[in-house]
Order: C-alpha cells, then structure tokens, then sequence
C-alpha cells in the first residue's frame, strides 16, 4: 500500500526545485518550532531532532525546516496529532506499511511563520531510519568534502523541472547512499 496522503494526491510541481544559500536563521527556527512540540506534546516527545539540509551549516536547501518527531507509536495518531494542529500543523502523509511513519506540515501559503516539514517515527520499529537521518545530519556536519558533493548534485538536480518534489528526492538517492555507506562503515 503507498503513502496515504491525507487529502489526496498532492497536485504536480511542475515548477523548477529552488534550493537556497545557507540560511543562519534556519538552526534558530528549528529551535523555535522544537520548544513549541515539546511543549505541547511533553513526555510524550521522546526525541526532537533537526534533520535535512536546513540542519548543516553551508549546505544550500529548499527553505522547510525537517524536524524528526519520535514518538512511542507513530499510529497513536490521538496521542500527538491533535496537540500538533493546535500548533498549526495538518497531517498530509501517513505510512503505515513503511514504520507507520507519519508527516505533519506547516507552509507559509496557509498562513504559518515559515514551512516545515515534522516526520514522525518511533525509536524502537523506527530505529534504523532514526540512525540514518541523523548519521546523514552528523556526517555531513562533519565533512566538508560530501557536503560539498552533495551541495553539487542538489544544485545540478534543481536546475531540472520535476512533477513531484518526491521526484527530485528521489534522483538524489545514489550520492544519498554513498555518503550512507561511508557512515555505516565508520568506526564508533
């Protein structure tokens, strides 16, 4: 069963990928947006983390701030979802055949301060991709040198026009999975 996108399909992007300069306000939205879901969720936030590309210093990225929400299970919708609208944010993807990952939105063309994107896991049954966002986060904070050639694919593959944004995210798989392998074979 694919995603299930709460509301439908989203329309086609057929509009090119606009990838920005490193922003230092990005870090100090996250920081924002985190102390408002810890807030509002409490114990029930067992990890609130900065993934993607807004969280490593000098990579260019789309302007959505990626925040990695683990809760104790992703299809307990009732036990984070309703304090996460109070907030402002909409369920738009729901995956429960995929480690019954959830994704909440927020965009400034509904009225939010800025666009992000909330990805919701559990620790447990989540545990491999919770690894892999943060491994990806840390290594590339960690090594110019990838950074850099990522920074390069995105910008080559934003000069192309997509039908999806998942499209673009998914051209970027292969530099994606070799910075990952790097990252498994790493000691510590």
């Amino acid at each position: 069963m694919p995603a299930e996108h709460v509301g439908g399909r989203p329309a086609p992007w057929s509009v090119p990928v606009v990838l920005h300069e490193p922003h230092p306000e990005w870090p100090r939205l996250f920081e924002a947006d985190a102390a408002l879901i810890r807030g509002a969720l409490g114990e029930r936030a067992l990890g609130v983390d900065h993934v993607g590309s807004t969280s490593v210093p000098g990579l260019p990225a789309k302007p959505v701030i990626d925040i990695l929400l683990q809760v104790a299970d992703p299809a307990d919708e009732d036990a984070y979802v309703p304090a996460l609208v109070a907030l402002g944010y909409w369920l738009q993807i729901r995956e429960p055949e995929w480690l019954e990952h959830r994704v909440l939105y927020q965009r400034t063309e509904r009225g939010c301060p800025h666009d992000v994107n909330v990805h919701v896991l559990a620790p447990d049954t989540g545990q491999e991709e919770v690894a892999r966002l943060l491994g990806f986060r840390d290594w590339l904070r960690s090594h110019p040198e990838d950074r850099d050639a990522y920074a390069a694919e995105k910008r080559r593959l934003a000069a192309r026009s997509w039908r999806y944004v998942q499209d673009y995210a998914d051209a970027k798989s292969a530099v994606v999975e070799s910075i990952l392998a790097k990252v498994a074979r790493a000691p510590g």
